[in-house]
């Protein structure tokens, strides 16, 4: 696969778009809103407020299930921060555990994404993926589609669940994983629906993909936007060379990066300058009328421009 030779300063740099990871607690979520950052992702599952009450969608990453913050006032405090704070708006990523969460999330999702003009993607494993992973059910992608099609503002971001760590140094997102994921795609009439859709993928396996991840995006753009998000853990094991080879070959408008900042330095893709620039964010837009691509580079022009 060829490597694009456009300059960096002819290309929106999606990888200067910043992230808090891991939002799921009233403290750090107010740490979040008070920061500069313009993603907030977190994690939702169905559990308690504090162990106690009936069971409903709250923030918390699996095994936990309880949380002091739920859904909805998570999504409340978000809105409630933007309509005050216009110039330090914040888009938001939610990362479905379950079909089960996702589903009893919708009726909070129905009354509250179309009050939010800022970036809100949904995210979801759907499908099995790397390195022989199968402790981890994906979420069902069926009935993950039927409940995301009415929210035609939102990014899907929809990945694979995978397994991988400090000791694992072989292994890729192979063939067959990326059939399953375009035909998921095309039988559940995404691309009737031109949502924008992100691929998450995990730095230490998306660095052994590029092929496999060109051929995914390359299909996926015939009917929808798309772009690939990179994530990693903090001992994730990651060929930096490769990864920033990866990332070179897409581009930078079509590539976001939410990894941990020891991993950033190493990839050294100039982003101290864009960091800068991202601090002066003037508002979030809708992305009911372009791509989730194409609007984040809007912010972070306008950005540049202050």
């Amino acid at each position: 696969m060829p490597i694009v030779t456009m300059s960096v300063e002819d290309r929106v740099n999606l990888t200067a778009i910043t992230w808090a990871h891991a939002v799921n607690s009233q403290k750090e979520l107010y740490e979040a809103l008070e920061s500069d950052i313009n993603m907030i992702e977190a994690d939702i599952v169905l559990g308690r407020l504090n162990n106690t009450g009936d069971e409903l969608p709250v923030m918390a990453h699996p095994p936990a299930n309880s949380s002091d913050l739920s859904l909805l006032e998570f999504l409340l405090r978000i809105l409630e921060h933007n309509e005050e704070h216009v110039d330090d708006a914040k888009g938001v990523k939610l990362d479905f555990k379950s079909i089960e969460v996702f589903e009893g999330s919708l009726d909070i999702l129905s009354q509250l994404i179309p009050l939010m003009p800022h970036p809100v993607w949904l995210n979801a494993d759907i499908i099995s993926g790397p390195v022989n992973q199968s402790n981890t059910v994906p979420v069902d992608p069926e009935r993950f589609f039927a409940g995301a099609a009415k929210f035609e503002t939102a990014v899907l971001s929809i990945g694979w669940t995978t397994l991988w760590g400090a000791n694992y140094t072989e292994g890729y997102y192979t063939e067959h994983e990326i059939d399953e994921m375009l035909v998921a795609i095309k039988n559940n009439n995404v691309t009737a629906k031109q949502h924008p859709i992100t691929f998450p993928v995990r730095a230490g396996i998306a660095a052994n993909s590029l092929d496999q991840l060109h051929g995914l995006v390359a299909a996926v753009n015939e009917t929808n936007e798309s772009s690939i998000t990179i994530w990693s853990s903090a001992n994730d094991f990651v060929d930096v060379q490769k990864l920033r080879k990866l990332i070179f070959s897409f581009g930078f408008d079509r590539v976001y990066l939410d990894v941990p900042d020891d991993l950033a330095d190493q990839l050294d893709l100039g982003r101290a300058d864009t960091d800068k620039a991202s601090a002066r964010l003037p508002s979030l837009l809708s992305f009911s009328m372009v791509s989730a691509c194409l609007v984040l580079a809007s912010m972070w022009i306008n950005r540049v421009r202050l």
